[in-house]
């Protein structure tokens, strides 16, 4: 079985011949031409339908092929370590038996060749092969156990089910000491002469000079026998070499992409304008997109501070995976970001709704990172091998070559740049200069939206002309629907309930308020029966749009909250408001710059007159040195000639 078929398999694609559910009729694909999906029903009727629509149409489904189990974030972090890595060891067993593939990149080896060898005798020969590399009971009842459980559960049914219960492995050592053992098995890891004594030495040695000498109560000798023996991954116990070994990389560079969603790359450029952020100063802006090699179709696009690092994968993964009209409530916030931006639009917002309605949307099978481009958690590396996509790092290219998606998303920072000093009103344009910030963070956002689906994708490109065509240019909207119907295959993006899932998450409480979360308060009416009781839901969010964030309450389900106040925020009016507070903060920045030097000046000069008469210091000294709270009083250090942000709540706990 190919690389190809085993995709297929897992529920990513489409080809000429599945089976489909579609307004609850089942219909057979025959054939894939120009992005649209010929359909055939069992009685005879026939049908013809874009292939964005129908993978984002209420109640499609792929029959006989079951959902993808993306693993949640938290639980998935709250695994221990070496349980983690058995189930992603256990993976690629599993994988290797039912596909034949391993992740070597060899072939098939001739002990579990599917089309040789049958299904049973690849679980036995696989439970051979792990007894031999020391696993504890590796039977071919385990194998197929494990492979059943992987069907049914996703990456979860190959964790051991008691750590998923509230006692530790670990039992109740000191976390200390834990993580100073982990250490030890990760400095000694794929050492040939490393034995059990020399880890718990060095396990010693390391809570030693963390927390001091003594400080630490260290178990028995034989209790960190013990929990060595427990840390430690069956399949590499200390002293046996390292499993996975590097090797050059294959000639000639990256294979080509031949097919829509085969291989993306995620690349990051600095965005020649700025924005106004958060604080009302100017920041500098980047994007981070990912682009698909095949068609040059932008599949995701996030903008962000320049400081504030690497966009997380997961939010490339939701922005990408996801179709925004399956999204919770994406038609709302496409309405009120369309009438907080310039009055004079690319297009209308019926037409927008239309047009990003086809826009592509897939799950990649090979993500290809730049360096520094997304950040990679273990959450990511679960989630990741769940759906079946290969992380690849990119090469450097040769010099003076340019090559990837980084020349492209030059291109497409420099064009957007151009469009959003366009697009701002007249009367703005003359009183503020081109390099001086004029709109939010979300508003160029919301423009780079819009931007890409009415200009980009229908943009015609240089790398995207046939080699028999060579004055005939394709935009990467028809080049996508060109490649569907050429591959004769369909990727298939994720369900909106993933949207959440897939969003970075953290811990918060349910006040009578809501959740408040960045600054910002989210409040709906699913809150209601939780407010007040202490707890702390999981609330996942997405870093760079604040609209809304999604809870997980006792159901198990994620629900979404709208910030409280996103009606009202988005408005002209409100608009308005944040430019005069923005103007009052530039000119209350300017007026303590100026009172500084004033007092700055009048300090010299009342030392100049102390210095001939023997006076007192200035009033100004004094008053600085009362603002700075080194006067008699003792008091804490406040800005001069002012208060702080006034905060109720820190107030109310004063009194």
């Amino acid at each position: 079985m190919s690389r190809n078929e085993a995709t297929a398999l897992s529920g990513r694609g489409v080809e000429v011949g599945a089976l489909v559910r579609f307004e609850d009729r089942a219909w057979q694909v025959t054939g894939l031409v120009g992005g649209r999906v010929y359909l055939a029903a069992g009685d005879g009727a026939t049908g013809c339908v874009l292939a964005a629509r129908l993978v984002a149409a209420d109640g499609f489904e792929v029959v006989g092929r079951a959902a993808p189990q993306i693993p949640p974030a938290a639980v998935w972090a709250a695994l221990p370590l070496p349980v983690r890595e058995r189930a992603m060891a256990w993976l690629r067993h599993i994988r290797e038996v039912e596909t034949g593939q391993s992740d070597g990149g060899a072939g098939v080896r001739s002990e579990y060749d599917p089309q040789v060898l049958t299904l049973a005798e690849r679980e036995q020969a696989k439970a051979d092969e792990l007894a031999r590399l020391g696993w504890p009971k590796a039977s071919r009842a385990t194998v197929q156990r494990m492979r059943l459980a992987y069907r049914r559960q996703g990456l979860l049914g190959l964790v051991d089910q008691r750590s998923l219960r509230a006692s530790s492995p670990t039992g109740r050592t000191d976390e200390r000491v834990v993580a100073a053992v982990l250490e030890a098995l990760r400095r000694c890891r794929g050492r040939r002469k490393t034995t059990i004594r020399q880890v718990i030495e060095l396990a010693e040695q390391i809570v030693a000079h963390t927390h001091g000498k003594g400080r630490v109560k260290l178990p028995s000798r034989s209790s960190l026998y013990r929990l060595v023996k427990a840390l430690a991954d069956p399949a590499e116990p200390p002293g046996s070499a390292a499993r996975t070994a590097t090797r050059p990389g294959p000639a000639g560079g990256p294979p080509a992409a031949l097919r829509p969603a085969e291989r993306v790359q995620v690349a990051t450029a600095r965005l020649p304008v700025g924005a106004v952020g958060e604080d009302g100063t100017t920041v500098e802006v980047a994007v981070t997109a990912a682009v698909d090699q095949a068609s040059g179709c932008v599949l995701a696009a996030v903008l962000h501070p320049l400081q504030s690092g690497p966009v997380e994968l997961s939010v490339l993964l939701a922005e990408m995976a996801v179709p925004r009209p399956l999204r919770p409530g994406w038609p709302a916030l496409l309405e009120q970001a369309h009438a907080g931006g310039p009055a004079r639009r690319l297009m209308s917002l019926p037409t927008r709704i239309e047009a990003t309605e086809e826009r592509p949307a897939a799950v990649p099978e090979t993500l290809v990172l730049d360096h520094g481009a997304a950040g990679v958690t273990s959450a990511v590396l679960a989630v990741c091998e769940s759906l079946g996509i290969s992380l690849e790092s990119a090469p450097p290219p040769p010099a003076g070559a340019r090559r990837g998606a980084l020349p492209a998303l030059q291109v497409l920072a420099g064009l957007f740049s151009r469009h959003a000093v366009a697009a701002r009103p007249p009367a703005a344009a003359c009183e503020n200069r081109a390099d001086e910030a004029y709109w939010s963070m979300p508003q160029l956002q919301d423009l780079l939206d819009e931007w890409i689906t009415g200009v980009w994708h229908r943009r015609a490109q240089e790398q995207l002309r046939h080699p028999l065509l060579p004055r005939a240019g394709l935009a990467p909207q028809e080049m996508w629907q060109v490649l569907l119907g050429a591959a004769g295959r369909m990727p298939l993006p994720l369900a909106g309930q993933h949207y959440g899932e897939l969003l970075p998450g953290r811990r918060c409480a349910v006040t009578e308020l809501g959740i408040r979360l960045g600054g910002r308060r989210y409040d709906d009416v699913c809150l209601d029966e939780h407010r007040g009781r202490g707890h702390r839901f999981e609330v996942h969010h997405h870093p760079h749009d604040a609209r809304q964030v999604f809870v997980r309450l006792p159901d198990g389900q994620l629900h979404p909250v709208p910030w409280a106040q996103c009606g009202h925020a988005s408005r002209p009016f409100d608009e308005l408001l944040r430019r005069r507070t923005g103007a009052v903060l530039a000119h209350r920045a300017a007026g303590s710059g100026a009172d500084e030097g004033a007092e700055a000046n009048a300090g010299a000069d009342a030392d100049g007159c102390g210095e001939r008469t023997g006076t007192a210091p200035s009033a100004a000294k004094a008053r600085k040195a009362a603002a700075q709270g080194v006067g008699g009083t003792g008091g804490t250090a406040v800005e001069p000639g002012g208060f702080g942000v006034y905060d109720a709540e820190a107030e109310a706990g004063q009194w």
